[in-house]
């Protein structure tokens, strides 16, 4: 039994069902790192922000010294498309991705005008809305744009995340939040993050560090609209230590409580909650 979900992938203008080879030992995304990707969800017969999902997939590529070749409507549609071939209900992941197929210039640029783009699809479970995660700190940091791309959704990034969340797990937490070089809270190894304090939200302000992610935007202005205070702000961990709640917000979970920081046990709060139901209005509006 393979030991990926049922999976399509649309490469070379077709749908081919499972893990198909599409990089070879020459292939420059394989072995020099120039690959960009974006996840977005198809659940409940919803997709909320595919748009913006997949335009933000051709600026990562553009970051990347890649030609993005797909406009973004036609990527909506293909994942449209693509969800057809799962049954109804079922949650899906969906991965829009760019690659340097040929050197460029100098070996470890990419050839722009042999960029290759693969749309993949799979069934990926949406964990319970109640089940929360652990966090502690991390001892890694998020890089600057001076050391890394972090103005894109670059495989190349991942490697320095999984680090942290291996870490944590070793240390018996599910996750980690993790600092900027100037000791700030980014976000955690997988997602961004928020806090409550006497009524107020407060998530790391943008400083190039780390993406400011759609379900960010999205969670930011639905409680906005609903009438909370949210503030773009410096953190240090010690505010997260003393926060009343603290919730993360990503594309694979949504909206999800922490449930203990360190040794502290934490509920999921009201805002919280308000925020997890008003992204879920929200979606209600993005049919397939």
């Amino acid at each position: 039994m393979a030991w990926y979900s049922q999976t399509w992938s649309w490469i070379d203008g077709e749908w081919v069902e499972g893990n198909p080879g599409i990089m070879g030992p020459r292939s420059h995304g394989a072995w020099l790192a120039s690959t960009v990707f974006d996840g977005a969800r198809i659940f409940d017969g919803l997709m909320p922000d595919m748009d913006r999902h997949a335009a933000r997939v051709n600026r990562s590529a553009a970051g990347l010294g890649l030609k993005a070749t797909m406009a973004a409507e036609a990527i909506v549609d293909l994942a449209r498309d693509g969800a057809r071939r799962f049954a109804p209900g079922k949650a899906i992941y969906v991965k829009p991705m760019y690659w340097g197929e040929a050197d460029g210039l100098s070996t470890i640029m990419p050839d722009p005008d042999s960029t290759r783009f693969c749309l993949c699809l799979f069934e990926a479970p949406m964990p319970p809305p109640t089940a929360g995660f652990s966090v502690t700190l991390s001892k890694f940091r998020r890089p600057t744009l001076e050391s890394m791309p972090t103005d894109s959704k670059a495989g190349c990034l991942y490697p320095n995340n999984a680090r942290a969340l291996r870490a944590a797990k070793e240390a018996g937490f599910d996750n980690a939040l993790v600092l900027d070089m100037l000791g700030n809270v980014a976000e955690t190894s997988t997602s961004n993050i928020f806090m409550v304090k006497d009524g107020i939200v407060k998530t790391p302000a943008i400083n190039g560090t780390f993406l400011n992610g759609i379900t960010r935007q999205r969670t930011i202005a639905l409680l906005r609209d609903a009438g909370y205070t949210v503030e773009e702000t410096t953190l240090r961990y010690s505010d997260f230590e003393a926060a009343d709640e603290i919730f993360s917000s990503g594309n694979y979970s949504k909206v999800m409580p922490i449930t203990r920081i360190d040794d502290r046990p934490m509920q999921p709060g009201p805002i919280t909650r308000r925020a997890r139901e008003a992204y879920m209005d929200f979606a209600l509006g993005a049919r397939v």
